[in-house]
């Protein structure tokens, strides 16, 4: 027969230690937490694709279109070179032609405005130096470059009668450059003393070069301080 828990337990023998009563039951544990899955490694960065080359640049592109097939017909092998730079149209004319090629661009072709005239040094060309007209046509919102060589020494005809600005503009060309503009009512300096010696804008004259006689009479320094 099983034995009855509510039955007394026999005394315990002398010297025997009571004993201990039964402890609570332990708690159940609690289930540990899902460890969280790492992150994944982040995917290798991708080289950059090369660098787009660059544009090429605009230059000077032969040009043959219905203005200069105009220009050619009235003035033949006048007309030297013809090509387009940055949407103009430009004209490499005969330098003895010039003014009856600038009063044809104004009078047939409506080039009525002189933006500007200026020249540029080539020391080591035979026709050294550019003069340069820049046209603008108000009737066509069109720009026009005639461009004349002329060599050292050589006399280019003067634009006054056509453009009245140009006389200004030639005088500064004649003192940067020593251009000699043929038919001009007043050719002398406009931004430097009549009496320098000179013209600063000609690839041969140095950079620090100063007229030294007229900088110590006048300015009472050394040339070059």
């Amino acid at each position: 027969m099983a034995n009855d828990p509510s039955e007394k337990q026999p005394p315990a023998s002398p010297g025997t230690p009571p004993s201990a009563p039964d402890s609570a039951p332990a708690s159940a544990e609690k289930p540990a937490a899902p460890t969280a899955t790492p992150p994944k490694p982040a995917a290798p960065t991708a080289p950059k694709p090369p660098a787009a080359p660059p544009p090429p640049k605009e230059g000077p592109v032969p040009l043959d279109n219905d203005l200069v097939k105009r220009f050619k017909a009235r003035f033949g092998d006048k007309i030297h070179e013809a090509w387009t730079d940055r949407k103009q149209s430009i004209l490499v004319v005969n330098a003895a032609s010039l003014v009856e090629i600038s009063e044809y661009s104004r009078d047939d072709e409506s080039f009525d405005y002189l933006v500007d005239l200026t020249a540029v040094d080539w020391p080591k060309r035979e026709k050294r130096f550019d003069v340069v007209l820049n046209l603008y046509s108000f009737q066509k919102n069109e720009r026009l470059r005639l461009k004349a060589y002329v060599g050292e020494g050589e006399g280019c005809l003067s634009v006054t009668g056509v453009w009245s600005t140009a006389n200004w503009l030639e005088r500064e060309a004649y003192d940067m450059f020593g251009i000699v503009f043929e038919g001009h009512p007043n050719l002398k300096r406009i931004l430097l003393p009549d009496e320098w010696q000179g013209h600063p804008l000609r690839k041969d004259y140095d950079i620090l070069t100063q007229d030294t006689a007229w900088v110590r009479e006048n300015l009472g320094i050394e040339s070059g301080q």
